[in-house]
């Protein structure tokens, strides 16, 4: 089993930054395919970002490409969300998740997750 608790998120003006953390417990996450997604008031919750056991391979939903940047580390056993240039339509609750194989080298979609934090509150006010 894997716990996963997300921190960073808060209130953020437009154009502003803010950097999520994803500390992961039970296990180490040195062997599991991690990614990020996000829910926003009345919608699904969607794929924003995924990143490779080794780091090596990142891929962004085109809504956040070129703003946001995931990395890890897996020492610290945490996953990180930077994000840069804010938008209002980037309000939601973030989740993080992590594969228990990593068989799929670069899961994008829900079902490809099996281990799932509580969600950060992320508001961006214009």
């Amino acid at each position: 089993q894997v716990q996963l608790v997300e921190s960073g998120g808060g209130l953020v003006q437009a154009g502003g930054s803010l950097r999520l953390s994803c500390a992961a417990s039970g296990r180490t996450i040195s062997s599991l395919p991690m990614g990020w997604f996000r829910q926003a008031p009345g919608k699904d919750r969607e794929f924003i970002a995924v990143i490779t056991v080794a780091g090596t391979i990142t891929h962004y939903a085109d809504s956040v490409k070129d703003r946001f940047t995931v990395s890890r580390d897996n020492a610290k056993n945490t996953l990180y969300l930077q994000m840069n240039s804010v938008k209002s339509e980037d309000t939601a609750v973030y989740y993080c998740a992590a594969r228990a194989r990593s068989d799929v080298a670069v899961p994008t979609f829900l079902r490809h997750y099996d281990y799932w934090g509580q969600g950060t509150q992320v508001t961006v006010s214009s």
